[in-house]
Protein backbone atom coordinates (compact mmCIF):
# COMPACT_ATOMS: atom_id res chain seq x y z
CA UNK A 1 0.00 0.00 0.00
CA UNK A 2 1.31 3.45 -0.92
CA UNK A 3 1.56 6.15 1.70
CA UNK A 4 1.40 9.93 1.63
CA UNK A 5 1.53 12.98 3.83
CA UNK A 6 -0.88 15.86 3.38
CA UNK A 7 0.85 18.95 4.75
CA UNK A 8 -0.87 22.17 5.76
CA UNK A 9 0.17 25.16 7.86
CA UNK A 10 -0.23 24.58 11.57
CA UNK A 11 0.10 28.23 12.59
CA UNK A 12 -3.06 29.38 10.79
CA UNK A 13 -6.15 29.34 12.96
CA UNK A 14 -8.84 29.25 10.26
CA UNK A 15 -10.57 25.88 9.95
CA UNK A 16 -10.47 26.15 6.14
CA UNK A 17 -6.85 25.01 6.02
CA UNK A 18 -7.43 21.83 7.99
CA UNK A 19 -10.64 21.23 6.07
CA UNK A 20 -8.70 21.38 2.80
CA UNK A 21 -6.22 18.83 4.15
CA UNK A 22 -9.00 16.54 5.35
CA UNK A 23 -10.65 16.59 1.92
CA UNK A 24 -7.36 15.44 0.43
CA UNK A 25 -6.86 12.78 3.09
CA UNK A 26 -10.33 11.34 2.51
CA UNK A 27 -9.75 11.20 -1.25
CA UNK A 28 -6.39 9.47 -0.82
CA UNK A 29 -7.86 6.90 1.55
CA UNK A 30 -10.72 6.21 -0.88
CA UNK A 31 -8.00 5.37 -3.42
CA UNK A 32 -6.33 2.97 -0.99
CA UNK A 33 -3.45 5.24 0.05
CA UNK A 34 -2.34 5.21 3.69
CA UNK A 35 -2.53 8.92 4.50
CA UNK A 36 -1.35 11.09 7.37
CA UNK A 37 -2.18 14.74 7.98
CA UNK A 38 0.78 16.79 9.11
CA UNK A 39 1.12 20.39 10.19
CA UNK A 40 4.20 21.94 8.60
CA UNK A 41 6.02 22.22 11.94
CA UNK A 42 5.49 18.52 12.63
CA UNK A 43 8.18 17.70 10.05
CA UNK A 44 11.49 18.75 11.54
CA UNK A 45 13.95 20.09 8.98
CA UNK A 46 17.05 18.76 10.70
CA UNK A 47 19.77 18.81 8.06
CA UNK A 48 22.03 16.50 10.07
CA UNK A 49 19.64 13.54 10.16
CA UNK A 50 17.89 11.32 7.63
CA UNK A 51 14.13 11.80 7.45
CA UNK A 52 12.54 8.69 8.93
CA UNK A 53 9.20 7.01 8.17
CA UNK A 54 9.11 8.84 4.88
CA UNK A 55 5.97 8.60 2.69
CA UNK A 56 5.84 7.64 -0.97
CA UNK A 57 4.68 11.16 -1.86
CA UNK A 58 3.57 14.45 -0.32
CA UNK A 59 0.59 16.64 -1.15
CA UNK A 60 1.77 20.08 -0.13
CA UNK A 61 -1.05 22.49 0.73
CA UNK A 62 1.15 25.16 2.29
CA UNK A 63 3.54 27.90 1.18
CA UNK A 64 6.38 26.82 3.44
CA UNK A 65 8.82 26.72 0.51
CA UNK A 66 11.75 25.70 2.68
CA UNK A 67 9.92 22.62 3.94
CA UNK A 68 8.75 21.71 0.44
CA UNK A 69 12.33 21.87 -0.80
CA UNK A 70 13.56 19.91 2.22
CA UNK A 71 11.16 17.10 1.36
CA UNK A 72 12.05 17.24 -2.33
CA UNK A 73 15.77 17.12 -1.48
CA UNK A 74 15.03 14.04 0.62
CA UNK A 75 13.90 12.31 -2.57
CA UNK A 76 10.16 12.47 -1.94
CA UNK A 77 7.85 13.48 -4.82
CA UNK A 78 6.09 16.71 -3.79
CA UNK A 79 2.85 17.94 -5.43
CA UNK A 80 2.94 20.70 -6.53
CA UNK A 81 6.68 20.94 -7.02
CA UNK A 82 8.28 23.51 -4.67
CA UNK A 83 9.42 25.63 -7.64
CA UNK A 84 5.80 25.93 -8.77
CA UNK A 85 4.60 26.85 -5.28
CA UNK A 86 7.28 29.53 -5.00
CA UNK A 87 6.49 30.97 -8.42
CA UNK A 88 2.77 31.21 -7.71
CA UNK A 89 3.26 32.51 -4.18
CA UNK A 90 4.79 35.75 -5.48
CA UNK A 91 2.47 37.42 -7.98
CA UNK A 92 5.30 39.51 -9.43
CA UNK A 93 7.30 36.37 -10.24
CA UNK A 94 4.17 34.62 -11.48
CA UNK A 95 3.30 37.43 -13.90
CA UNK A 96 6.85 37.33 -15.27
CA UNK A 97 6.34 33.65 -16.11
CA UNK A 98 2.88 34.19 -17.58
CA UNK A 99 4.18 37.06 -19.70
CA UNK A 100 7.12 34.97 -20.93
CA UNK A 101 4.62 32.42 -22.27
CA UNK A 102 2.43 35.08 -23.90
CA UNK A 103 -0.55 34.48 -21.60
CA UNK A 104 -3.38 37.01 -21.99
CA UNK A 105 -3.67 39.06 -18.80
CA UNK A 106 -4.31 42.65 -17.73
CA UNK A 107 -1.52 45.09 -18.54
CA UNK A 108 0.93 44.73 -15.66
CA UNK A 109 3.88 46.78 -14.43
CA UNK A 110 6.15 45.25 -11.79
CA UNK A 111 7.13 47.83 -9.20
CA UNK A 112 10.86 48.47 -8.79
CA UNK A 113 12.52 47.57 -5.51
CA UNK A 114 12.49 50.51 -3.14
CA UNK A 115 14.08 49.99 0.24
CA UNK A 116 12.26 50.98 3.44
CA UNK A 117 13.08 54.52 4.61
CA UNK A 118 14.00 55.52 1.03
CA UNK A 119 11.81 56.81 -1.79
CA UNK A 120 11.67 57.45 -5.54
CA UNK A 121 8.62 59.66 -5.23
CA UNK A 122 10.25 62.65 -6.92
CA UNK A 123 11.86 60.66 -9.74
CA UNK A 124 8.90 60.89 -12.13
CA UNK A 125 8.49 57.09 -12.17
CA UNK A 126 5.09 56.99 -10.52
CA UNK A 127 3.75 59.65 -12.86
CA UNK A 128 4.67 57.36 -15.77
CA UNK A 129 2.73 54.49 -14.19
CA UNK A 130 -0.32 56.70 -13.69
CA UNK A 131 -0.16 57.94 -17.26
CA UNK A 132 0.19 54.41 -18.64
CA UNK A 133 -2.48 52.57 -16.63
CA UNK A 134 -4.80 55.38 -15.61
CA UNK A 135 -7.23 55.35 -12.70
CA UNK A 136 -8.75 53.32 -11.28
CA UNK A 137 -5.97 50.75 -11.24
CA UNK A 138 -5.20 47.71 -9.13
CA UNK A 139 -2.14 47.31 -6.91
CA UNK A 140 -1.33 43.77 -5.78
CA UNK A 141 1.23 42.78 -3.22
CA UNK A 142 3.41 39.85 -4.24
CA UNK A 143 2.20 37.70 -1.36
CA UNK A 144 -1.49 37.45 -0.59
CA UNK A 145 -4.35 34.96 -0.77
CA UNK A 146 -8.17 34.99 -0.90
CA UNK A 147 -8.18 38.42 -2.53
CA UNK A 148 -6.30 39.97 0.38
CA UNK A 149 -3.54 42.54 -0.22
CA UNK A 150 -5.20 43.52 -3.50
CA UNK A 151 -6.18 47.20 -3.66
CA UNK A 152 -8.44 49.17 -5.99
CA UNK A 153 -6.77 52.56 -6.35
CA UNK A 154 -9.21 55.26 -7.45
CA UNK A 155 -7.40 58.54 -6.69
CA UNK A 156 -3.85 59.86 -6.93
CA UNK A 157 -3.88 60.38 -3.18
CA UNK A 158 -4.61 56.67 -2.64
CA UNK A 159 -1.95 55.79 -5.21
CA UNK A 160 0.84 57.72 -3.50
CA UNK A 161 -0.23 56.58 -0.02
CA UNK A 162 -0.13 52.93 -1.12
CA UNK A 163 3.20 53.15 -2.94
CA UNK A 164 4.70 54.83 0.11
CA UNK A 165 3.26 52.12 2.37
CA UNK A 166 4.64 49.29 0.20
CA UNK A 167 8.30 50.30 0.25
CA UNK A 168 10.35 47.14 0.75
CA UNK A 169 7.54 44.86 -0.51
CA UNK A 170 7.20 43.16 -3.90
CA UNK A 171 4.09 44.37 -5.71
CA UNK A 172 2.64 45.09 -9.13
CA UNK A 173 0.52 47.75 -10.77
CA UNK A 174 -2.23 46.34 -12.97
CA UNK A 175 -4.80 47.81 -15.32
CA UNK A 176 -8.28 47.62 -13.80
CA UNK A 177 -10.60 45.52 -15.95
CA UNK A 178 -13.87 47.37 -15.47
CA UNK A 179 -15.80 44.79 -17.48
CA UNK A 180 -14.92 42.22 -14.81
CA UNK A 181 -15.69 44.31 -11.73
CA UNK A 182 -16.99 41.94 -9.06
CA UNK A 183 -16.95 38.83 -11.26
CA UNK A 184 -14.49 36.17 -12.32
CA UNK A 185 -14.17 32.44 -13.01
CA UNK A 186 -12.28 29.85 -10.94
CA UNK A 187 -11.06 26.89 -13.00
CA UNK A 188 -9.52 23.88 -11.25
CA UNK A 189 -7.04 21.99 -13.40
CA UNK A 190 -5.37 18.65 -12.82
CA UNK A 191 -2.63 17.82 -15.31
CA UNK A 192 -4.03 18.64 -18.74
CA UNK A 193 -7.66 18.38 -17.68
CA UNK A 194 -10.23 20.87 -16.41
CA UNK A 195 -11.96 19.18 -13.49
CA UNK A 196 -14.38 21.87 -12.30
CA UNK A 197 -15.24 25.52 -12.80
CA UNK A 198 -17.44 28.11 -11.14
CA UNK A 199 -18.49 31.69 -11.79
CA UNK A 200 -18.02 34.01 -8.81
CA UNK A 201 -19.63 37.40 -8.43
CA UNK A 202 -20.01 40.09 -5.82
CA UNK A 203 -22.40 43.01 -5.58
CA UNK A 204 -20.36 44.76 -2.89
CA UNK A 205 -16.68 44.36 -3.83
CA UNK A 206 -14.53 44.71 -6.95
CA UNK A 207 -13.14 41.27 -6.05
CA UNK A 208 -15.31 38.20 -6.53
CA UNK A 209 -13.67 35.93 -3.94
CA UNK A 210 -16.16 34.02 -1.82
CA UNK A 211 -14.04 34.84 1.24
CA UNK A 212 -14.83 38.52 0.60
CA UNK A 213 -18.57 37.95 0.29
CA UNK A 214 -18.88 36.74 -3.28
CA UNK A 215 -21.30 34.01 -4.34
CA UNK A 216 -20.69 31.27 -6.91
CA UNK A 217 -22.60 29.29 -9.49
CA UNK A 218 -21.77 26.53 -11.97
CA UNK A 219 -20.52 27.77 -15.34
CA UNK A 220 -20.07 26.15 -18.74
CA UNK A 221 -16.70 27.34 -20.03
CA UNK A 222 -16.12 28.49 -23.57
CA UNK A 223 -13.38 26.84 -25.61
CA UNK A 224 -11.33 30.03 -25.30
CA UNK A 225 -11.66 30.05 -21.51
CA UNK A 226 -10.71 26.38 -21.31
CA UNK A 227 -7.63 26.81 -23.49
CA UNK A 228 -6.39 29.89 -21.64
CA UNK A 229 -6.81 28.31 -18.20
CA UNK A 230 -4.79 25.23 -19.21
CA UNK A 231 -2.12 27.37 -20.89
CA UNK A 232 -1.77 29.47 -17.72
CA UNK A 233 -1.34 26.42 -15.50
CA UNK A 234 1.29 25.03 -17.87
CA UNK A 235 3.07 28.40 -18.03
CA UNK A 236 3.92 28.21 -14.32
CA UNK A 237 4.54 24.45 -14.41
CA UNK A 238 1.58 23.57 -12.17
CA UNK A 239 0.22 20.05 -12.21
CA UNK A 240 -2.63 21.17 -9.94
CA UNK A 241 -3.93 24.71 -10.25
CA UNK A 242 -6.82 27.01 -9.53
CA UNK A 243 -6.77 29.51 -12.40
CA UNK A 244 -8.77 32.71 -11.99
CA UNK A 245 -10.04 34.27 -15.21
CA UNK A 246 -11.39 37.78 -15.75
CA UNK A 247 -13.83 39.04 -18.37
CA UNK A 248 -12.15 41.46 -20.77
CA UNK A 249 -13.60 43.37 -23.70
CA UNK A 250 -16.30 41.35 -25.48
CA UNK A 251 -16.00 38.80 -22.63
CA UNK A 252 -12.51 37.84 -23.84
CA UNK A 253 -10.85 35.87 -21.01
CA UNK A 254 -7.80 37.24 -19.20
CA UNK A 255 -5.77 35.49 -16.52
CA UNK A 256 -6.05 37.13 -13.13
CA UNK A 257 -3.73 34.67 -11.38
CA UNK A 258 -2.78 31.03 -10.93
CA UNK A 259 -3.06 29.41 -7.49
CA UNK A 260 -0.78 26.44 -6.84
CA UNK A 261 -2.55 25.41 -3.62
CA UNK A 262 -6.11 26.34 -4.54
CA UNK A 263 -8.75 25.57 -1.94
CA UNK A 264 -11.34 23.10 -3.21
CA UNK A 265 -14.14 23.20 -0.63
CA UNK A 266 -16.12 26.03 -2.26
CA UNK A 267 -15.97 24.55 -5.75
CA UNK A 268 -17.03 21.21 -4.28
CA UNK A 269 -20.02 22.84 -2.59
CA UNK A 270 -21.00 24.64 -5.80
CA UNK A 271 -20.41 21.93 -8.42
CA UNK A 272 -20.51 18.70 -6.41
CA UNK A 273 -17.12 17.79 -7.90
CA UNK A 274 -14.38 16.83 -5.44
CA UNK A 275 -11.18 17.96 -7.14
CA UNK A 276 -9.18 15.98 -4.58
CA UNK A 277 -10.25 12.69 -6.19
CA UNK A 278 -8.85 13.79 -9.55
CA UNK A 279 -5.62 14.96 -7.89
CA UNK A 280 -5.06 11.61 -6.18
CA UNK A 281 -5.82 9.68 -9.38
CA UNK A 282 -3.32 11.84 -11.27
CA UNK A 283 -0.57 11.28 -8.70
CA UNK A 284 -1.09 7.51 -8.62
CA UNK A 285 -0.99 7.32 -12.43
CA UNK A 286 2.18 9.42 -12.55
CA UNK A 287 3.98 7.41 -9.88
CA UNK A 288 2.85 4.13 -11.41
Amino acid sequence: MQSCWVIYNGSLTSDKFKDQAELMKEAAERAGVCTELKKNYEVMMNLDTVLENRPDFVIFLDKDILLANFLKNSGIPVFNDPDVIETCDNKAIQYLELSKQGIAMPETIIAPKVYPYFTIKDSGYYEQVLERLGLPMVIKEGHGSFGMKVYLIETEEQFYEKTDELRGIDYVFQKFIATSRGRDIRVNIVGDEIVAAMHRHSETDFRANITNGGVATVIELTDQQKALAIQAAHAVGAEFAGVDLLFGDNEEPLVCEVNAAAHIRNIYNVTGINVADAMISYILRKLG
